[in-house]
């Protein structure tokens, strides 16, 4: 899906709109500027942008939205009207009635398919405890492993017995999905940015 801030979005309006009639009324601007567009989401004529950080995004829905309204507009229909029956269209009825196409959000994967996809295998980190503990030890004490996944994440576990370089390998691939979808929320940061 595209990201366009909202000056971006009303250049697109505006050259989407270019080969239209413009609203004959002196009340209604026929091109939107970016405080109609503020408007118009506050009366929700428009889904609510992106975040990404203090920007606010737009994609193509926003911009066959905004020209449906204008369009609206110049067929002579109030904002009323217009938020009667704006926001119970679906993608193909808006992409119709503003002749702009809009592109199909993405599909998330579902929970199963996220949990079967093979990641890439991360180079294997050393495990932070000794692989080997003297018998004596063992039977006095439970060893804690902790494990360095990467991007500020730890595994902690009390194995049954050492951990060998092959569990360490096995244990990376298989956390390497959850820290693509940590490191995907911005709730950790990626084990290649870390310091």
């Amino acid at each position: 899906m595209s990201d366009w801030t909202i000056a971006e979005l009303t250049e697109r309006c505006a050259a989407a709109l270019a080969d239209r009639d413009a609203p004959d009324s002196g009340r209604v601007r026929a091109i939107p500027d970016e405080r109609a567009v503020r408007y118009y989401t506050t009366l929700g004529l428009l889904d609510r942008p992106t975040l990404r950080g203090r920007t606010a995004l737009y994609g193509p829905r926003h911009l066959a939205q905004l020209v449906a309204i204008k369009r609206e507009q110049a067929r002579g229909a109030t904002l009323a009207e217009i938020q009667r029956t704006l926001p119970t269209l679906d993608d193909a009825a808006l992409a119709t009635l503003a002749g702009v196409e809009v592109a199909p959000p993405p599909r998330p994967a579902a929970r199963a398919e996220f949990w079967r996809a093979r990641p890439a295998t991360p180079a294997p980190v050393p495990a932070t405890a000794p692989a080997t503990v003297p018998a004596a030890a063992a039977s006095a004490l439970a060893l804690r492993v902790e494990l360095e996944l990467g991007g500020g994440l730890r595994l902690s576990l009390t194995p049954d017995r050492p951990l060998t370089d092959a569990d360490v390998a096995a244990l990376h691939a298989a956390a390497a999905p959850l820290i693509a979808e940590l490191t995907r929320r911005h709730l950790v940061t990626p084990p290649e940015a870390s310091p």
